[in-house]
């Protein structure tokens, strides 16, 4: 997440530290009224999927599990009953495809991978370092920092340039690029001391590390996948690996890694690493492709 990030409009709570991702373990409460019993299609789960992004209840991230064939709906703190009841209103029929999880705290949107990086007024963490096939070298990080950021710097007091943002794409997506200008610094293929080779796809299960600026090093495992994750204020973004990985603000773009394999960036979650949380990463192998870059 990057620091947190203040606008004249609005505050993120992604994992930017406007100096964030703040994240918390998933306490799973399944929902009364959910029928176990009943096999929902493809065709149904999507709809239900549909009805939640309808709702357009802030607070909210789901996804498809493939084992039980149910829509899990995590919900945060700030998602009152009333809101729930709403979103099994618009599902309609499908809602009994829906499987409530509550987890504790707010979501928000959270930048060698994991050390601090600083724009204008926030701070973030490096994803990876990666380069183009000119040789040109850039670094990754989440989208909602480089979103009206233009110059980066490695130091808090802003006198070492970094570069400057070339793409940058949040909402729908949470990825950004940041072309580096200073020739002078040491561009680095790891994250801390882990040797990043390759870039690879999520898998449910997965043993997965996340590095970032603000908490250091956290491991814990995939839990979802293909997760939408409603930040509110119309910051929806799609495609997210889910996890029970902690992070807090500043942590936001910073890598995750399952050994020396790439998977994904920070976006943003709940709780904190002092009681756990659950997390949002977008795909790492989207933003390469996006931006035709690749880690090394």
């Amino acid at each position: 997440m990057r620091t947190t990030r203040t606008t004249p409009t609005r505050s993120i709570r992604l994992l930017a530290v406007a100096t964030g991702l703040a994240a918390a373990a998933a306490v799973a409460i399944p929902t009364a009224s959910a029928d176990t019993a009943q096999t929902f299609s493809a065709s149904q789960l999507s709809a239900a999927g549909d009805a939640v992004l309808t709702a357009d209840v802030a607070g909210t991230a789901w996804h498809v599990d493939q084992a039980t064939h149910t829509l899990v709906v995590t919900a945060d703190s700030t998602v009152s009953k009333a809101e729930i009841a709403e979103i099994k209103r618009q599902a309609g029929a499908n809602a009994g495809a829906i499987r409530i999880e509550r987890t504790p705290g707010k979501f928000n949107k959270l930048i060698s991978g994991g050390d601090a990086v600083y724009a204008s007024s926030w701070r973030c963490s490096l994803g990876f370092n990666v380069r183009d096939s000119a040789g040109n070298y850039y670094f990754l990080t989440a989208g909602h920092c480089t979103d009206g950021a233009g110059t980066w710097y490695s130091n808090s007091g802003r006198t070492t340039v970094l570069g400057s943002t070339s793409g940058s794409s949040f909402p729908t997506n949470d990825y950004g690029i940041v072309r580096y200008t200073n020739s002078s610094v040491t561009k680095s293929g790891t994250v801390g001391s882990v040797d990043i080779t390759s870039a690879a796809n999520a898998t449910v299960g997965m043993s997965v590390t996340r590095r970032g600026s603000t908490t250091g090093i956290h491991s814990g495992s995939v839990t979802g996948l293909n997760a939408t994750v409603n930040y509110g204020g119309g910051d929806v973004v799609y495609g997210m690996i889910r996890t029970n990985v902690c992070a807090e603000p500043g942590d936001s773009g910073g890598p995750l890694y399952s050994g020396s394999r790439a998977i994904g960036l920070t976006s943003g979650g709940s709780g904190n690493c002092s009681s756990g949380g659950t997390t949002f990463f977008q795909p790492v192998t989207e933003a390469l492709s996006a931006y035709g870059v690749s880690v090394f």
